[in-house]
């Protein structure tokens, strides 16, 4: 779970280099690498804070004593997990406003790598939010990274029995919320392109004929900024906020970028960044919006982020 991040990036401690890179497969680093922190934490932040933990827990070992050290890695990485995902719930109780994940600009082509893409989209981040902590890592750990079940259970203190069980439930549970039907990237562009020229064009009629009917606005100012402090819900009641994008004077510039694997604008003023608009699409109308503007979340868009399977 280590192996992938750079040297210096967890605190002053040097990992991806060391003994508990070189215990771990490409597949099993990604649970808590930063290109794939959404799956399991949903803040860059947050898994540097465990990825550290971990590291510090590691080194005070003697590995001599240990059987299986990959696997007691597994188990104390999975472990910190789990204790800053309850630690997360509860601050997401009093969060002002919705919570968003914390938006990632990705490469253009995970997009054309459709089922990357939709596990590290906003939608799909959000379905996984609705997980519990246990719930959450096990669907993780075991759907996004094929850990066997044996191996689940050991981290998370659980007979394998009861694993499969907590499996089986958080796939009917993703399921039943995940997003529609995927599109195809070349479908995904032609539908952003037309909302872009919408948006920039700042005409309802237009911004009407590309939202989907029941399109679904958020908005996550975390109460540092303003936001919509409910989900709007309706294209006639979503159109007129997303017209104002373009009425920002001068100072503002309107990006075409990649977030979490899917076409997204970006807002800057006075060349800061102001506004993540990421979008979701369904039958190729947008039929989800969310709109990240708590500046404690916009960070890592500045920079591009490495996602892998």
């Amino acid at each position: 779970m280590l192996a992938h991040l750079r040297p210096g990036l967890v605190g002053h401690a040097v990992v991806g280099v060391g003994e508990p890179g070189a215990l771990l497969g490409q597949r099993q680093c990604g649970p808590l690498g930063l290109g794939e922190h959404g799956r399991l934490l949903g803040s860059a932040a947050d898994a540097e804070d465990v990825l550290q933990e971990t590291w510090l827990r590691w080194a005070g070992v003697d590995l001599d004593a240990v059987r299986d050290q990959r696997a007691f890695l597994v188990r104390i990485t999975t472990r910190q997990a789990l204790i800053r995902l309850r630690t997360l719930r509860r601050r997401k109780e009093s969060y002002v406003g919705p919570w968003l994940p914390e938006p990632l600009l990705t490469a253009p082509d995970v997009a054309e790598d459709v089922e990357l893409a939709d596990s590290v989209s906003m939608a799909m981040l959000l379905v996984l939010e609705t997980l519990g902590p246990t719930e959450r890592a096990v669907f993780v750990l075991r759907e996004v990274f094929d850990l066997a079940y044996d191996e689940i259970a050991e981290a998370v203190d659980k007979s394998p029995a009861a694993i499969r069980q907590i499996a089986h439930r958080a796939r009917a549970h993703v399921a039943a919320r995940r997003p529609r039907g995927a599109v195809s990237p070349a479908e995904a562009q032609n539908a952003f392109d037309a909302f872009r020229r919408a948006v920039d064009s700042g005409d309802l009629q237009r911004l009407l004929d590309v939202l989907a009917p029941d399109v679904v606005l958020l908005g996550d100012g975390g109460g540092v900024v303003q936001a919509v402090p409910a989900p709007v819900v309706g294209a006639a009641e979503v159109a007129p906020l997303v017209a104002g994008l373009g009425r920002f004077g001068a100072a503002a510039t309107l990006e075409s970028a990649h977030i979490n694997g899917h076409p997204a604008l970006i807002l800057r003023l006075d060349g800061r960044i102001n506004t993540v608009l990421a979008v979701r699409i369904d039958d190729g109308l947008i039929g989800g919006l969310y709109a990240v503007r708590n500046p404690e979340k916009l960070s890592r868009v500045e920079q591009e982020t490495a996602v892998s399977r």
